[in-house]
Formats: C-alpha cells, structure tokens, sequence
C-alpha cells in the first residue's frame, strides 16, 4: 500500500511563506549571486517541498499513531522541524540539518532516492536535495543552466574539505583545517584579487579619476560612472544639430542632494553642465516620441530607428558621477574624460546576432543588431581582458595546484577529473561567472536610477529594451557595479552552498530525450509557456562563458549560441508568427518530458511541479479566463497518466512588491502534487466531475481564502484542487460520449468558482448585496433611477434607505453608487454594512495610510465583521478583474495581501484599548 506523504496532506505553509518571501531580500551570501538566472525558486519553498514529499504522514502510520489526536500531535511535531528548517540563517545548520534527513531515512528505509530536476534552471531544486542528503541530478539544455548547476552542485563536492592552493594560503594557513568548500572559495577570492590587478595594469588608463573643482576642496576623486545620451541628427533641414535622447536630465532626487543636467545650446552646438538643487529637468524622449531640444521639433520613433539602422545613431558624454566624502558628486563632463572614452574596439571580441525576438529585444529596431553593439568599445575592452584573464588564471591555479601536491594529471573537470588541472578549471568557473556578472552590470543598457542615486543592471526585467540614456560604470570604483562589489557577493554566496561530500550532477540535456537515471524522485519547475525565453536571453551571458570555458568544457559550449530549436517555449517568432504552431510544439515538448517522468520516477514518491504563470486568455464563447499554460502543463500531466493528488500555493513574494494586475504576474507559485494513477481507475461522466467539484472544490476554496492566498491568485490556484477530481478518472466523457478537454474542464472549474465567490455574497446584509449586483453591472456609473429601483425590489430594499446609508446617491432621476473617496469617514462599530466596511478598508490602503489605518478600522469592528468583508473583497476583486477595471483590482488585491499584517496590528490595538481601560477602572478604585 502507497504510503501518503506530509505534502499530500498539510504543510505549515505561513512559515514557508514567510520564508521564501524574506529569501527574496538577502543580497548577500545567497547562491543566486553566483549568476543570474530568471524565476528562480526560493530554497525555503524547494526545501519544504523536497522535505515533505519523502517524509510520511502520520497517518500512514496508523499501528504508531492510531487516533485523530496523535496523528496531529506528530504532524504538528514535523511541522515545528519543517519550520525551523526553511528559515534562512539554518541552511547549514548542522543540528537541525541531521534531524530532517533521519526523518527522511525513517520515511525512505534508510535508503533516500537521488532527485531528478530535468529543468533545473537556477537549480534551487538540485540544491536543496543535496543539502538534504539526496543525491542530486540537474538536467538542462541550456548550457548557462548547466553551469550554474554545475557551480552550486557538482564541483564544491568534489574538492569539499580540500585546503586552498594559493601561496597565500599555504604559508599563512599550515595548521587550518579546512570545511567544505571554504578552500576553494578562498582560491576563487586569492585569485580573482590577482584577475583585478592585472586587469588595472592593463587597462586601467582606460578608467581615470576626475578632477574636482576649488569649491568640492579640489584633488581627484573616483568616477563612479560616465552618464551618457545617445543623439541622432535632428530631421528639421533648418536645425541639424545632433539631438540628445534622454528620458530625464535629473541625476538626484535624493533630498538635499538634488542635481539635474542643463542642455547649453549654442546654435547647432549643444554642451551639458550639471548643476545642484531642484528642477523639473524632463527628459527629450518619452513613450510616444522624442523632440528636438534646439529646435523643439517632434522626432518620431520611426526615424529614430531608421537612423539607429543606417549607423548614424551616437552618443555624447552629459556627466560624470564620483564617490565623494559625503556621498555621491556630480560633475559636468571635461574634454579629457570625453577622450578617455574614446577607445578603439578589441580585435577578438566575441560577437554574434542578437536573436530576433521581438518581444524581449528592442535594440534591433534601432540598429543594435548583434551583442558587441550594446557594449562601448570601453566596456567591450574590458570584459575580453578579463575574460582573457580568466583562462590565465586556470593556468596560474594548475601550476599552484601541483606545487600544493595535487596530481598533475592532466584530466579535465569535464572528465571527471579531482587533480591540478580539474582545479584550475573549477575555480575558472567562478571567475567566468564574475565576468558575466561584470557584463550585466557594463552595458549600454544600464541606466542610471536617479532615485536611489545608483546603477541599473542590464537585465532589470527579463528583455532587453532600448534604454536612450545610459550609465557607463567604472569597474574599478567601489560602488554598485563594480568588480569589488559584484566579487564580493560572488564569493560570499559559497557560504549557502552544501557543505557535505554528497555527490551532484549537472548535465546538459533536453527533457524530452530519455532521462540519465531511473527510480528517483522528481521536482521540478517546467517552463512557463512563453512567459520568458530563456534561451534568447542567456545569450548575452553566454559568449562570455563560452570565450572563457570552451577549453575546459568543449562540449558543452561547441555551439556558438545557446541551442534553441529543442527549447520548450511557445514563442510565436519561431515559428514565422504562427501561434498555434508555438502552441503545438510546447504541447508536444511537455507530453515528451512528462513521459520520461513518469517512466523514470520512483512509484512510492509523489511528483512536484511548479507552476507560477498566469497569462490569460478570454474565450469568445463564454468569457471564462483560460490559461494556455496551465491547460497545456495539466495535459500533459494527465496524459501521460499522473493524477493530482494536492496543490499548495507558495507566495513567494516580497510585501510591498508591485503587482500588475492583468500581467504575468503571480504571488504565488502553484506547487502541484502529482502520483502514477492507479491501474484500476475509471471512468467518470460529466455529472460524476461536477458533482465531485461541488463536493470537494469548495472545502479547498475555502481552505485557499483561510490561508489568505491573493484575490489575483486564487482563480489559478482553485485549478489544482478542480483537477484533482478530473485526473482521477482515466478519462471524463462528455453526454455525446466524447472525452472531455482539460480545456473544457478549467472551464467547469471557473464557473464553479464563480458560484462559490456568489454564494459567499449571498450571506451578505441586503444592502451589500445590491450594491455588489449594482457595482457588478455599473461601477460607479449613473443609471436611470426606474432600473435601479427595479434591482432594489429584488433585494426587498428600498433606494431611500440605502442613500440614508451614504453609500449611494439619487439625484435628478438618476443614481450611482459612491466612489471609496465620498463614502462616510466614521466606521459603523456593528460592522453590519459590509459593502461601506469592505470599501473603507480598501480605501485605507489607497491613501497611503495603508495597513495600520485599516487595522484601525477592524479593531473597532465587532465579530465576524471584518472577515466578511475580506470575503466580500475577493468577489469584488473577480468582478473588477473580469471587467478589466484594473485599478480597482489592484486595490481589493493590496488589501487581501496585507490582511495578516493588519489582523495583527488590528489585535495589537486591541490589547492596548484592554489595558487602557483596565487602567482607568482601576484606578477609579
């Protein structure tokens, strides 16, 4: 008999939670420092699932825990290990490690299987089964994937405990024993320390300080960065002159430092000086077009991109940044930083076309054709010296190697070599990174936050678009973007990888070919239908890796760019345009992959998969929201002969994060919890799905709204508990005898939801609901007085009573519901109007009060009051969202995502007003 698991039963999931969403904030120390890679998992959400999925349930148990009471008493003794488990500061917390894998042993005979993630990606998974004493297997077809892989699970182990070979270390450290991978990151340090200071004696004329005027106290100081603005030729045959393109002139809006740029013009001439304070310096390019600044004749992005494509796009210095005492200091540009920067291109850059992706890649259009054009013949110079430099260093480490008395045995890391020249290669890995992270950071596409006064990395979101104005940043400074910042959280982010000798591997691999191993566990997070295009984007890091490891890993980097055809993506480009054609091949992709999972995965061991894409689709017949990526990933799953066995909703979010309603966008991350079906399943009718819907959806629906899960999530989140009655038949015929669609079925599952979410309105007051229906139909919209009144005579309320309310105004024949800004300040203390309490609550966090003006607003609200009210804001925000009123979603959304923080602040004032009270009858005494 299959033994239940933890996951496929509860989690504590507020700790995980909170876990994953405080992860999100450290900078430092955190593996995702190693290199960038998009979408990462959060280890607290890999780690718990990972934990959960091997530990059993108590009452698989039942000889051990035969009652009710002592399966929660042992639950919730797992729970307390789990949720000291995903706090961060115990990642490699020996004690509390050891404890979690002897409950994975007991759970698993003692025998735990490897793990599987054949989309490893930022490999958070493989990780976090590695630290958890599994044997970890990353698998990915793209070789930047493989690398960072590569980095976090294969090569620490195999040189773990190993001391530093730096003649540094050895003739400082005799007697130092040396733990896990501290050896090899003190090399990685040793050696890049060398990596910066050949590169200063290289180059570093290309990098000078800045002279500062009499009234900054004179002497020189360091560039932070070089502030530029492309130009192109003003098209008026009367002007002529070479127009900046610049979003903004401000270079501070930090207060009491505020410096902007002023445009001299002198005829066709145009000079830049910086000046100090305030000034409403607005840029000369914004969303639809740009202007001439001499002439002020408007220039259309047409001829900008025309211009840009015919070569004659350029660029003009407008200021310089330096590190200053007291922080940053701007400075007009001298004619000697302008010739510094005049620098000629290195002969052996590597170069190639920048994949035409319309989508995520704007530079194209404007003439920035292949990846050397969005670097400056500065920036280039720089990256091919350090990566020069890094094939030097390899060498340097080899030769220090076998001095420190490794074997010099010539065998490659990629040969599975543990000798000198495997070394060298190892720590060349970490190196090559560093030059990665320099050329996300050195680009023509960062730009310059005059908000925090700081750098933009290239890949601020996941595309590269056009930035006009950009930042040129001295690696050699100390500030944001510079090689000792960017070193610094490298080396630092050794410190959270897995101490131990367990073995890891990662492979370069598509997932739909026949997977490595056999009998393991699997999670995994697939691609997210065309969501990002990982392929097109690591191209940028790619070349840079590839100049610096082809040696070492031939294979692995033996195309030119990163492979794309085998790519698991539905991007339309691909495919001439062709939507359907993306479509049927991600489809196709994922049934392959799918397939391998089930052949290769162990049958006592759920499957988790991750799901976090909402991309929508309005069907024309009823109007219901599908999700192409959802249907295609529940496809395949179901196809090839999994059932949904759990769904949990991981928010993996920081508080405050903006969240744009209608995008791609999640809080959360959808964890779907997947086993074999039973040979011996049936087949069901339509009737048998829905009426199983109804009898299992709405206990989930309910558990989902008590765990406080987004409004905007919650649609996505109801699928899992919908499919779980769908996929335990083998199949569901529809009354004509024809299979039912998991297309048609998500549609079933959104109408079901959509009477769940009425229902709870239908336990509201009589006024709330009519002002739903009204809201539902009108917004805050006049109707005819006569067809409002025909709504209120369903209600059995009369329009009198309600205006009497102040919710509601009737004037000149016609009437409207009140907008959150006009509704009564003063809370009713009953809380019996829920419509005016739901829209004070909402309104409270519009007017930048926020969390503590609406805790305010429920401590002075009676019972149950408040809760109702919450559950009134998740019908009001699917109404909104349907009827694409995006900022009222947005609204409802914010309130529902801060409801703990409110609850306890809410309590909080509560117990203050007891003891105030308290106090004054004592002291009446």
């Amino acid at each position: 008999m299959t033994r239940k698991k933890l996951i496929e039963v509860a989690l504590p999931l507020k700790a995980i939670n909170q876990a994953s969403a405080r992860e999100k904030s450290i900078r430092h120390g955190h593996p995702s420092t190693l290199h960038l890679w998009w979408a990462r998992r959060p280890l607290a959400a890999a780690r718990a699932v990972i934990f959960a999925s091997l530990v059993d349930d108590p009452s698989s148990h039942p000889e051990q825990f035969p009652t009710e009471e002592a399966q929660l008493e042992e639950r919730n003794r797992l729970f307390s290990l789990l949720e000291k488990l995903v706090k961060w500061e115990n990642s490699n917390n020996k004690e509390i490690l050891n404890q979690a894998k002897a409950e994975i042993s007991k759970s698993t005979n003692g025998n735990p299987p490897p793990l599987l993630d054949p989309f490893a990606g930022g490999g958070s998974i493989p990780l976090e089964a590695q630290r958890l004493g599994l044997e970890a297997h990353a698998g990915d077809l793209n070789p930047v994937a493989v690398m960072i892989n590569k980095a976090m699970i294969e090569i620490p182990p195999k040189f773990a405990d190993h001391p530093a070979v730096n003649p540094k270390s050895r003739t400082e450290t005799m007697d130092n024993t040396w733990s896990g991978a501290e050896g090899l990151a003190e090399d990685v340090r040793y050696y890049g320390e060398w990596m910066k200071k050949e590169a200063f004696k290289r180059i570093g004329n290309l990098y000078p300080k800045v002279d500062l005027p009499k009234k900054m106290g004179g002497g020189k100081a360091t560039v932070i960065a070089w502030l530029w603005a492309r130009t192109v030729k003003c098209p008026n045959p009367a002007c002529g002159c070479e127009m900046p393109l610049a979003r903004s002139f401000i270079l501070s809006k930090k207060k009491g430092k505020e410096a902007y740029v002023e445009p001299i013009i002198a005829g066709k001439s145009i000079t830049y000086e910086v000046k100090y304070g305030e000034k409403d310096a607005v840029g000369t390019v914004n969303r639809r077009g740009a202007h001439c600044i001499c002439c002020g004749a408007p220039v259309g992005f047409p001829y900008i991109r025309e211009e840009g494509k015919a070569g004659r796009m350029g660029t003009q210095l407008i200021a310089v940044v330096a590190e200053g005492n007291k922080g940053r200091i701007y400075l007009s540009a001298d004619d000697f930083q302008k010739q510094t920067a005049v620098v000629g291109k290195p002969s052996d850059y590597p170069d190639a076309t920048i994949t035409h992706n319309p989508r995520d890649f704007k530079t194209p259009n404007y003439g920035l054709r292949n990846f050397a054009d969005l670097f400056t013949n500065r920036q280039l110079t720089a990256l091919t010296t350090f990566s020069d430099l890094v094939r030097e260093a390899q060498k340097k480490v080899e030769a220090d190697a076998v001095a420190a008395g490794m074997a010099n045995d010539g065998i490659q890391l990629a040969k599975g070599g543990v000798g000198a020249k495997a070394y060298g290669e190892a720590v060349g890995v970490y190196l090559a990174f560093l030059v990665d992270q320099i050329a996300n950071h050195s680009s023509s596409i960062c730009s310059w936050n005059n908000t925090n006064a700081q750098m933009r990395n290239t890949f601020a979101r996941q595309a590269i678009p056009m930035v006009w104005d950009f930042a040129e940043c001295n690696i050699f400074s100390h500030s944001s973007g510079s090689f000792d910042s960017l070193f610094k959280r490298l080396c630092e982010a050794f410190t959270s990888l897995c101490k131990g000798k367990i073995n890891g591997e990662a492979y370069q691999q598509s997932a739909v070919n026949q997977l490595k191993i056999t009998n393991t566990m699997v999670s995994t997070d697939p691609p997210y239908y065309d969501n990002i295009g990982y392929a097109d984007l690591s191209d940028f890091f790619y070349i840079w890796l590839r100049r610096c490891l082809i040696h070492a890993y031939p294979n692995i980097f033996s195309t030119m760019l990163v492979p794309k055809k085998e790519e698991l993506v539905a991007t339309p480009y691909r495919y001439g345009g062709n939507q359907e054609k993306a479509k049927m091949n991600f489809e196709k992709g994922m049934k392959e992959a799918f397939k391998e999972i089930y052949l290769h995965s162990c049958n006592d061991i759920p499957v988790t998969i991750y799901y976090a894409f909402k991309q929508k689709e309005t069907s024309s017949d009823n109007n219901k929201t599908i999700s192409k990526g959802w249907e295609t990933i529940l496809s395949a799953i179901i196809h090839e002969g999994f059932s949904i066995t759990g769904t949990w909703p991981f928010s993996t979010e920081k508080k405050g994060r903006s969240l744009s309603i209608g995008t791609n966008s999640l809080t959360s991350s959808i964890v779907l919890v997947c086993r074999k079906r039973h040979a011996d399943a049936s087949i069901g009718t339509r009737r048998q799905f829905i009426n199983g819907l109804k009898r299992e959806l709405r206990p989930a629906l309910f558990k989902l709204q008590q765990s406080n899960i987004a409004p905007v999530d919650l649609a996505q989140s109801a699928i899992g508990p919908g499919m779980a009655v769908f996929s335990k038949y083998t199949k569901v015929l529809e009354a004509d005898g024809t299979p039912m669609s998991v297309r048609s079925a998500l549609q079933i599952i959104n109408q079901e939801l959509d009477m769940y979410l009425s229902e709870q309105s239908g336990h509201l007051d009589q006024y709330s609901r009519f002002c739903v229906d009204l809201y539902e139909q009108y917004a805050y919209n006049t109707i005819k007085y006569g067809e409002a009144e025909v709504l209120a005579n369903a209600k059995n309320v009369s329009i009198n009573q309600i205006e009497r309310e102040k919710i509601l105004q009737a004037d000149n024949g016609v009437v409207r519901l009140l907008t959150r800004e006009e509704l009564p300040e003063d809370v009713k203390k009953d809380g019996s109007l829920i419509w005016l309490l739901a829209q004070q609550l909402t309104r409270a966090m519009e007017t930048g009060k926020g969390n503590q003006e609406a805790a305010r607003i429920v401590a002075q609200v009676a019972g149950t009051n408040a809760e109702d009210a919450r559950a009134l804001v998740y019908r009001l925000f699917t109404i909104a969202e349907r009827k694409k009123w995006t900022k009222e979603a947005f609204a409802f959304n914010s309130l529902v995502t801060a409801w703990p923080d409110i609850q306890n602040k809410a309590a909080e004032l509560r117990r203050q007003d007891t003891q105030q009270l308290n106090f004054f009858q004592g002291g009446d005494q």
